[in-house]
């Protein structure tokens, strides 16, 4: 029904069922054929009860029950009340002697002295109406009997006691609001009292007897005071500024003093609430310009994290600590979120009720009034008593059913932030194995589906009791119009359920299944989109696109199967009205049971009401299946093991002269004790000691600094530190934001220590080029710097902290060499020289400045101790001095003796000054030049209406469009089948039991049976066209948009966090999966009913078209009005849940070194603020709903009030009773069927966004083509390999400064070049243009004669082979990541593994090349990642190679090997070498020097160094003067 449509933005809802007669609570779900009546047209006729005894009640009209209920009730308050007092008077006494500072006594707010006093006044009046009932019944026994007089003895107990207890347990303590307990009495009390009303209506107006006047006296006063009592009850807590924990008060707790005033619900009153008129100001903000995210308000500090977490906490913690088996299960999870939200529940629970009550009052009534239409004496002059009681009951229908949907949707969002909350804690602090274990992109899939399920089950929270109300509701009526019979129906439902559990099972395992594969999808595509960078360059991309469409492949045979069962269930519970039909009327033929029309029209329209839970059911059934599998997911994620807190023992600064201290140290990154990381581990570091870690690649030192921060699982020893830690991981972590935030990381700004710190990191001359200084914004992980960028950064940021202890992983091999020597300097031993410092490198160079040293070897300490003294103790450290000696040899062409090299170094100070002179200019100048060139802008989103280009494109997409006729057909069949099936029903039974009927029995179950199985045929068409119409959509649009973004170029994924696509590929494409189709299908549908319901009313009573079409104009303008707003916050939704994936994906990546920094907290809370920006417009948007629902419905009443005072102004005789009382039934539907084309329409609006985002990536500019068509190059081009570059400018983008100005360089064929330069000159973006990764603004590039513009990007990049600057391997195995396009034999493979020194270590693993490599290799270290990429190319084997910094992250030893294999092994190739290592590229033909983006020298290494004037003879000078001086 529509009503299920609204209350979920269910991402779940299988587009199969594109109809549901009622999938919610709306009873408009489908036009019933006619309501029912419990006031049942089996009774007598007028002139046949002549004569007769009075009819007897049913039970629930007897007043013995009523009395009991009621009694009952207030017998339990007055117990509750008694013994709150009795034990509440010592606390009282102490309160009264003491009351609170600032309080007055009594209980001061006015809403609270309003409740006092209607209490007193009620008191009052049940003590003089119980006593008149006691004297009644005493003198001529007309009270009621023992019952009524037990009750109004109860009531009167229970009200004396109740302003009693108000007054003495407040008195001293001002209290500010009332208790919940209390608030919800007063709810039931008035729903007690409605109820009351209800019954002696019914017995008045159905079964004519008559109700004497004292309990309609009672009745007006018990309504008046309740509604005045919860009025106050509400209104004083909302009032309130204090009191109330968040665990008591979960649902209007008082907002923070910073929110107070910013949110608008919380400081609303009752009307405004009532009416949800306090979404005004925003509505007239939407209304004047396109909302954006400051547009919304904060939310109520209930429902905000800062609100939640600490209650939900508390009770997940009580609960985990409870009972056996594991600390967390989908249950404990439950109970722990119903504590946290139990007042919702409670208060929905009672909305709910109401609701239900409420929409039976009209199929209850529908008889009587038909009988009143007829002219029957017994309802003479109770047509307008009928006409209020219809209203009233729609009145009361229509304020609950908008209340308990809004508060069902608070208390969704309370449960998503809750969870994601949480989960971000925990992934925060996961152990190294567990991080293993569960991937990012399963993380990323429990807080972007998984948390929201399990919010958007609150909509079916309630169903599991309310399925059982309904049907024992119908059933009653059922009862009591066709007798014994009923039972026959009841079989029949319990079948049609019964029928419903095998498709459930099936569901339930493919939707595990579904979201099974979905993870495995979004982790794969997470990881394709963070090496995106060397797919291009490697030109693989195309082959994990397939990878990907593999994926989606088995993805989608599972929404397949989902999708199909689920429309096999459609057809089923299509079938079930006439399912239960036949039973029953067959029933009634075997048992000799007559059917007039009053009869069948009746019982058809029940099994109408009774189709609602039938459907109900198997949607609840599913929903908390997929709830229960999320949750499932959500306990098993937070039950993975932490990082142990108890692995290093952490001391407070200055309490210890011992900063580091290891012993007997045993560790293993996988807990295994047979196979350990490390072993024999026992070291000491003093305050103030510089300790240096040294050794072969993959000998442990990055383990080491691990074990020191605790995160390599301990197998015995102990780790004990002293003071705060700084850490500087080999691999840069960089946070998406500005430079300037990244350096602070949480710390006040301090501008002077600021500067200092730009100054030690040469910062300064970098951001000077920046267009933004140090306000630019960073890209994803660091994207727009280069790798040194990134590492003095990180520097920066660790230097900033001022911690006592700093460890470094190494961060000196991303840098040149006359910039490593600097941070050495400035920062090591300047800037840290009196701190703890334990630092891992490389460079020989730096050894001799420290206190310690460190050899690693095996996982051992295999040397310890001073420079001198261990260097001849042993090989371990002979070996690395050696090969740096062997580096240094080449160097031998200068003879610098010492005076010689004060004088070089003093001139080389000079030229750098000038140089950063120049530096200073060309960034000012470029400076001027630059727009507003942030390259990470914020996220697009479309603004004002949504095009009709998308709808067409949605609805074309899929065989042109070829299905939506049919769809069409097939639901415009159903509607004339349908009331046809009515018609045929209310003419061919006789009028009454008297009567000829026109056809025998049999013809009219047999006629009415064909027309429903045909109408059911019809849904089953339509069902199966709109699941292949969807599922044809979902897959080209999920196939276009990779497509798209996998051809998007490098610009794309630089300036485009991977949240906001990998937002696009999960979020957006469920939406397409399983729920648009489904939504447009409710539009077409619910236009062709409410037509149908036009037509069958217009044949009673056109005259409603004189108020009809001005509502209708109405509602389109508030609709106009709601959608300006709603449409801006769905988009902000779209947009807001971006930021919260990222951030999550951002921290996990860095969460060790954010638990070195003891930044947790830091982050958490930024959670928590992102996670609140995307609640509000969530929250915004379920009231606007509600808003315009609210006005919709009220709309629709008074329509239908003008339809009913109109049929009972007529004339008896003018129109037929049976069609009127069609027409009536139908028009119960009008209201919510006005109402429902109106919000789906909004819905679909607020939905398609995500067609809207999709086609929005479909669209955008894609590379060059891959290949050309054109001539085709030979097939062993480049033969010669010789590059051209022609007067070559590149950019970025066009709004930033040209990197390179004006290259014109030669690189010979067959020859080695070496480029080098200051970080940041334009090396990497040389090699970037010469794979077209950045395409040439200005200039050419030729290779052997070929302009490389000209052909194919996959013809280009499958010919050139790069190493590249940040080794990168593949989850997957050692095979896949050295060939992942399966184009070489495995003794290719193990030829190159030999080659790049990785054939024994692979050969030592159990699957040889078949061993696993997990999600960024990081079961690899660095340097090994580096060897795999050295493999990648000696077996591609292609005449140009380029390594980008290849060797920066292996040793020297490593490096000499590796420079070894590369001469043997491409000894014919052009070769390209960007390094920082001097000697990388002293044995290379020709060296090029770029400073700036401009070519400053280019010689032959041994020609520049003759000149002692070259800037090149100056680097080398430098390094060899810290090679044997530092």
């Amino acid at each position: 029904s529509p009503s299920r449509l609204f209350r979920a933005p269910a991402t779940h809802v299988p587009p199969a069922i594109l109809y549901n007669p009622r999938r919610r609570h709306d009873s408009s779900a489908h036009p019933p054929l006619t309501q029912p009546s419990a006031c049942t047209p089996s009774m007598p006729t007028a002139a046949a009860m002549a004569g007769q005894k009075q009819p007897a009640l049913p039970l629930v009209l007897r007043p013995l029950l009523l009395h009991g209920v009621g009694a009952g009730a207030h017998l339990l308050l007055a117990l509750a009340v008694a013994a709150r007092l009795l034990f509440a008077s010592g606390r009282r006494g102490k309160d009264t002697a003491a009351p609170a500072p600032g309080r007055g006594s009594g209980i001061r707010f006015r809403w609270g002295q309003v409740a006092v006093r209607a209490t007193w006044a009620l008191a009052a009046s049940e003590l003089f109406l119980a006593a008149y009932s006691l004297v009644s019944w005493y003198l001529d026994n007309s009270g009621g009997g023992g019952a009524e007089v037990t009750d109004a003895a109860a009531r009167a107990v229970a009200w004396l006691l109740l302003p009693a207890y108000l007054q003495l347990e407040y008195r001293g303590r001002g209290e500010d609001r009332f208790p919940a307990p209390l608030r919800l009495w007063w709810a039931l009390f008035l729903l007690l009292s409605l109820v009351a009303v209800a019954v002696h209506a019914a017995t008045s107006l159905c079964y004519g007897l008559p109700v004497p006047a004292l309990p309609w006296a009672r009745d007006a006063v018990e309504v008046i005071a309740a509604v005045a009592l919860l009025v106050a009850g509400f209104s004083a807590k909302r009032a309130a500024t204090t009191g109330g924990s968040a665990s008591e008060e979960p649902l209007l707790n008082s907002a923070s003093d910073d929110t107070v005033d910013a949110s608008l619900f919380t400081s609303a009153g009752f009307l405004s609430v009532l009416t949800f008129s306090w979404m005004g100001p925003l509505f007239a903000v939407g209304h004047r310009k396109t909302l954006g995210l400051d547009d919304v308000p904060d939310l109520d500090h209930g429902d905000s994290v800062a609100g939640l977490l600490p209650s939900f906490k508390t009770n997940l913690e009580a609960l985990a600590s409870s009972g056996s088996g594991p600390k967390f299960t989908a249950f404990k999870l439950t109970r722990a979120l119903v504590r946290t939200v139990w007042w919702h529940i409670a208060v929905t629970a009672l909305y709910a009720l109401i609701y239900n009550l409420a929409t039976y009052v009209g199929p209850y009534l529908i008889d009587s009034l038909v009988q009143y239409l007829n002219g029957d004496e017994r309802y003479a002059g109770k047509g307008k008593l009928l006409v209020v009681t219809f209203i009233v009951a729609k009145v009361f229908e229509c304020l609950s059913q908008r209340h308990w949907f809004f508060r069902l949707q608070q208390a969704g969002i309370r449960a998503r932030s809750a969870l994601v909350s949480v989960v971000y804690q925990k992934g925060l602090s996961l152990s190294s194995s567990s991080r293993q274990s569960c991937t990012s992109g399963e993380m990323i899939n429990i807080i972007s589906v998984d948390a929201d399920r399990v919010g958007i089950f609150s909509w079916y929270m309630h169903d599991p009791w309310l399925v059982p109300l309904q049907v024992g509701l119908a059933l009653f009526i059922l009862y009591s119009t066709l007798g014994v019979a009923s039972l026959a129906a009841l079989g029949a439902t319990i079948a049609v359920m019964l029928a419903n559990v095998p498709p459930m099972k099936m569901q339930e395992k493919f939707q595990q299944k579904l979201m099974d594969c979905k993870d495995v999808r979004m982790k794969a595509t997470s990881e394709i989109l963070r090496n995106m960078r060397i797919l291009k360059l490697q030109g693989w991309e195309m082959k994990f696109l397939s990878k990907i469409n593999d994926l989606r492949t088995t993805e989608t045979s599972w929404l397949k199967k989902y999708l199909y069962t689920w429309t096999a269930a459609t057809f089923v519970f299509w079938g079930a009205p006439t399912f239960v039909a036949v039973a029953t009327f067959g029933a009634c033929m075997l048992l000799g049971i007559p059917l007039d029309s009053g009869k069948v029209l009746s019982a058809l329209a029940t099994f109408r009401v009774l189709q609602e839970p039938i459907y109900n059911l198997p949607d609840t059934i599913s929903m908390m299946i997929q709830t229960k599998v999320s949750l499932d997911r959500i306990a098993s994620f937070l039950c993975l093991e932490e990082s142990p807190m108890d692995a290093v023992e952490r001391l407070p600064s200055g309490s210890s002269n011992v900063a580091i201290e290891v012993s007997n140290g045993c560790f293993s990154w996988d807990g295994s004790p047979e196979l350990p990381t490390l072993k024999d581990l026992n070291f000491q570091a003093r305050q103030g000691m510089h300790v240096a870690v040294c050794g072969t690649v993959g000998s442990g030192k990055s383990s080491l600094l691990s074990c020191i921060l605790g995160e390599v699982p301990k197998l015995s020893g102990e780790v004990k530190t002293c003071g705060t830690m700084a850490y500087v991981s080999q691999t840069a972590w960089i946070q998406s934001g500005k430079i300037q935030d990244n350096i602070l990381f949480g710390k006040e700004m301090d501008s002077e220590k600021y500067d200092r710190v730009l100054e030690w990191c040469s910062l300064k001359k970098d951001l000077e080029i920046l267009p933004f200084g140090d306000k630019t914004v960073i890209g994803e992980r660091g994207i727009n710097l280069s790798g040194g960028q990134k590492q003095r950064i990180q520097i920066a940021r660790a230097l900033y902290q001022d911690s006592d202890i700093y460890l470094f992983d190494d961060p000196f091999s991303a840098v040149d060499a006359h910039t490593g020597s600097h941070l050495f300097k400035e920062c090591l031993l300047g800037a840290l020289a009196s701190k703890t410092v334990v630092y891992v490198t490389h460079q020989i160079e730096f050894l001799p400045a420290a206190d310690l040293i460190l050899v690693m070897k095996g996982g051992r300490i295999a040397q310890a101790g001073k420079y001198n003294n261990i260097l001849g103790s042993g090989e371990e450290l002979m070996e690395l001095v050696g090969a740096h000696q062997d580096a240094l040899t080449a160097l031998d062409v200068i003879e610098v003796a010492n005076g010689g090299s004060e004088k070089l170094s003093s001139s080389l100070s000079r030229s750098l000054s000038s140089a950063e002179e120049k530096d200073k200019q060309n960034g000012k100048e470029e400076g001027d030049k630059v727009q507003s060139g942030q390259l990470v802008q914020e996220e697009e989103r479309e603004k004002g209406r949504v095009g009709f280009w998308v709808y067409w494109k949605y609805l074309t997409l899929a065989y042109g469009g070829a299905l939506v006729p049919f769809v069409l057909i097939a639901q415009l069949l159903f509607q004339v089948l349908q009331i046809a099936s009515n018609y045929w029903m209310a003419w061919a039974s006789p009028v009454s039991e008297d009567a000829e009927p026109p056809v025998s029995m049999s013809t009219l179950i047999y006629v009415f049976v064909a027309l429903a199985v045909a109408s059911s045929l019809c849904i089953l068409v339509r069902a199966l066209f709109v699941v292949t119409a969807a599922y044809k959509t979902a897959t080209l649009l999920f196939n276009k948009m990779h497509m798209a973004i996998f051809r998007a170029p490098m610009s794309f994924f630089d300036s485009t966090p991977s949240g906001r696509i990998l937002n696009r590929a999960s979020t957006d494409q469920s939406e397409v999966d399983t729920y648009i189709a489904n939504q447009m299908g409710y539009v077409a549908f619910s236009i062709i009913q409410l037509v149908g319901i036009i037509v069958v009313m217009s044949q009673v009573a056109w005259q409603v078209f004189v108020v009809f079409i001005p509502v209708i104009i109405i509602f389109l303008c508030y609709q106009r009005y709601y959608i300006e707003t709603a449409r801006e916050l769905q988009r902000l939704v779209g947009v807001c849940k971006a930021p919260i994936i990222q951030h999550f994906a951002e921290s996990i990546s860095g969460s060790t070194t954010i638990r070195s920094f003891g930044k947790e907290d830091q982050f958490v809370l930024t959670n928590s603020h992102l996670i609140d920006a995307d609640s509000r417009p969530k929250f915004y948007n379920a009231a606007a709903m509600e808003w315009l629902c609210f006005r919709l419905d009220t709309l629709s009443s008074f329509t239908f009030a003008f339809a009913l005072i109109f049929l009972i102004s007529l004339p008896t005789g003018i129109i037929d009773p049976g069609i009127a009382g069609l027409a009536v039934t139908y028009g119960l539907n009008l209201n919510m069927l006005q109402a429902w084309v109106v919000r789906s329409m909004c819905n679909l609006e607020n939905k398609i966004v995500s067609v809207e985002r999709i086609l929005q990536y479909i669209s955008i500019p894609e590379e060059p083509p891959l290949s050309t068509s054109g001539d085709k190059l030979p097939h062993n081009w480049p033969s010669e390999g010789e590059i051209q570059l022609r007067n070559l400018h590149v950019r970025y983008a066009p709004q930033l400064p040209f990197v390179l100005k004006g290259l014109s360089v030669t690189f010979p064929g067959g020859m080695k070049t070496g480029i080098v330069g200051r970080t940041g000159s334009g090396k990497s973006t040389l090699i970037q243009a010469l794979f077209r990764i950045v395409e040439p603004t200005v200039g050419q590039i030729l290779v052997d004669g070929v302009d490389i513009c000209t052909i194919g990007l996959h013809d280009l990049r499958s010919r050139l082979s790069i190493i590249p600057q940040d080794p990168t391997m593949f989850e997957g195995t050692v095979r896949s990541n050295l060939d992942p396009l399966n184009e070489y034999n495995d003794d290719q493979i193990w030829e190159s593994l030999d080659n790049c020194q990785l054939g024994d270590e692979v050969r030592k693993k159990e699957l040889k090349l078949d061993s696993p490599v997990i999600e960024n290799g990081e079961n690899w270290s660095v340097g090994q990642r580096q060897l795999v990429c050295l493999g990648r190319v000696i077996l591609k084997q292609t005449k140009i190679l380029v390594l980008d910094e290849a060797t920066a992250s292996v040793d020297t030893a490593t490096d000499n090997m590796i420079q070894r294999t590369l001469r043997e092994n491409f000894s014919e190739a052009t070769v390209i070498t960007i390094a920082h290592r001097i000697t990388s590229v002293l044995d290379s033909d020709m060296v090029l020097l770029l400073d700036d983006g401009v070519a400053v020298e280019r010689d032959s290494p041994a020609k520049l160094l003759e000149h002692k004037s070259s800037l090149f003879s100056k680097l080398v000078a430098e390094y060899t003067m810290r090679a044997t001086h530092t």
